[in-house]
């Protein structure tokens, strides 16, 4: 029981309270005839605020040139401008916990001593490194990747369990956050695959042995396959996350729907019905959330070693 009290365990639930502390006192609480609004504005990002009653009052913003105005969220504005999101927050905080987390691992691995989080995630790392890269990747080759899969695989699985938290927010709901995500794999895959095979041969062995006249055809189709791939683990990781969160809001909407149409007492008798789907949508969810992060990370896997090693 002690080991439940240990600093990196405090440690762990001050940054997830502290993170949903400072989301609940820096954006403007929602308030609308529709109790629909409501409550689906919560799966939109919130600007932080350093007056919540004040949603001109930004908490940070950055002027941002014309071009770059698709990352401006409030198009009604004039001007473009970076404004720092309740996302965020939980960016930061996922970071920290990695950090957090894997401070006391590899005293653990030395030792075979640790507290409970640093035992924990001992065996999450083992089980990435021996059982998603090494068999795709082999132990030299995979050696050398792993710290980027590790980093992926847990950033990712941090947002997603972070976001099914009371009162929180879920990064990968944003697409871009997801688009950024895998523009990082597309990235490590165009340089190491050119870095290990060459520039050029690199291109070159994008198309298998074909004919001379479907060479040029078959080259473009493998060029477009090599940027469809990111963009597969993009909207995979945002449709289902969002996905989730969209049907448990549906549940919770359907009793504000009852006590609209056919009364409070109707919506109370059949709470426990909604509630219960809701609840078990959430614990699906909680599953999902670890799958989408085992998937993101097993395809990059694969596209890495696609890159490098052609023949495979």
């Amino acid at each position: 029981m002690s080991s439940f009290f240990h600093p990196r365990v405090l440690a762990v639930i001050a940054v997830l309270v502290g993170a949903i502390w400072f989301q609940n006192t820096h954006i403007a609480h929602h308030h609308s005839d529709s109790p629909f609004q409501v409550l689906f504005a919560h799966v939109v990002p919130a600007h932080l605020l350093s007056d919540t009653h004040d949603e001109s009052a930004k908490l940070v913003s950055v002027e941002l040139p014309a071009a770059l105005s698709i990352f401006d969220m409030d198009k009604a504005r004039e001007g473009a401008q970076l404004v720092l999101t309740n996302l965020q927050i939980f960016q930061v905080a996922s970071l920290l916990l990695i950090l957090i987390c894997f401070s006391g691992v590899p005293g653990y691995l030395r030792t075979g001593q640790g507290d409970i989080v640093s035992r924990l995630f001992a065996g999450f790392a083992l089980w990435l490194r021996d059982d998603v890269v090494y068999p795709v990747m082999g132990r030299e080759t995979g050696g050398k990747f792993l710290p980027y899969f590790l980093s992926v695989f847990f950033f990712i699985l941090f947002m997603n369990l972070g976001g099914l938290l009371p009162m929180s927010a879920t990064p990968t709901t944003s697409i871009f956050i997801t688009a950024s995500l895998a523009l990082m794999t597309l990235a490590v895959t165009l340089v190491f695959g050119m870095v290990v095979q060459g520039p050029i041969a690199f291109w070159k062995h994008l198309v298998p042995h074909v004919p001379l006249l479907l060479w040029p055809l078959m080259f473009l189709v493998e060029v477009v396959g090599l940027f469809v791939k990111p963009f597969a683990l993009t909207v995979r990781l945002f449709a289902t996350m969002t996905g989730g969160h969209l049907v448990v809001l549906s549940f919770m909407g359907i009793l504000f729907f009852f006590a609209m149409q056919l009364g409070t007492g109707v919506a109370y008798a059949t709470a426990p019905v909604w509630v219960g789907f809701a609840v078990f949508i959430m614990i699906i969810e909680a599953f999902v959330a670890m799958l989408q992060a085992y998937i993101f990370t097993q395809l990059s896997v694969i596209f890495v070693q696609a890159a490098i090693h052609p023949e495979h």
